[in-house]
C-alpha cells in the first residue's frame, strides 16, 4: 500500500436542493471501477446526493458519454438533469503505446468539454502501469479515487451554486 495519504475533506454539505449527480463509468475493470464507485456512492449519499449510473465500453468513451449528457441536458422536451457528472474509469499500462494514446485523448476530452461548459465534472481515470496500484486506488480506505472524484465534483457544484446565487 502507498504511504502517501489522500486529502482529507469533511462531508460536503450543499446549499440547496439535494445534488443529482450522473456516474459515467466505464467498468473493463470490473472489481477497480467498482471499488470507485463505492466510494462515489459513499460521498454523494453522505452529501444527501442521488446518483445515476450509466456505463460505457472503456475509457476513449468518456469524454463522448459526457458530451452527450450534456446534449441531452439542452433538449427541449423535459430534459434530464444533473447537477454534477464523475467520470469513472482504469487503464494500466501494457507493451504497446495504446495506452499513451487512450489516457492522452481521455483526459483532453474531458477537459475541453470542462473548460468550454463549466460543468461541475470529478474525473476519476486511474491510469497505472499495474493492477496492483489500481487496487490500492480503489480500496475502501482514504485513497479512494472514486471518492475523490465525487468530492471534486460536488465541490464544483457547490461552486457553482455560490456564483449563480452571487
Amino acid at each position: 500500500m502507498s504511504t502517501i495519504d489522500g486529502p482529507k475533506r469533511d462531508t460536503i454539505r450543499l446549499d440547496g436542493e439535494p445534488p443529482r449527480i450522473l456516474l459515467i463509468q466505464a467498468p473493463y475493470y470490473e472489481g477497480i471501477v467498482g471499488g470507485m464507485r463505492r466510494g462515489v456512492e459513499r460521498v454523494v449519499a453522505e452529501a444527501g446526493g442521488t446518483l445515476e449510473v450509466v456505463d460505457v465500453a472503456g475509457a476513449f468513451e468518456l469524454p463522448a458519454a459526457l458530451r452527450l449528457a450534456l446534449d441531452a441536458m439542452e433538449h427541449p422536451d423535459e430534459p434530464p438533469y444533473w447537477d454534477g457528472f464523475v467520470l469513472l474509469g482504469c487503464v494500466v499500462k501494457g507493451d504497446t503505446d495504446h495506452y499513451d494514446h487512450i489516457c492522452r485523448e481521455a483526459c483532453s476530452g474531458v477537459m475541453q468539454i470542462s473548460v468550454q461548459t463549466g460543468a461541475a465534472i470529478g474525473f476519476g481515470l486511474l491510469t497505472v502501469h499495474t493492477i496492483q496500484q489500481a487496487e490500492e486506488r480503489s480500496a475502501d480506505d482514504g485513497h479512494n479515487k472514486g471518492a475523490e472524484a465525487a468530492q471534486a465534483a460536488l465541490l464544483q457544484v457547490a461552486l457553482k451554486r455560490r456564483w449563480r446565487m452571487a
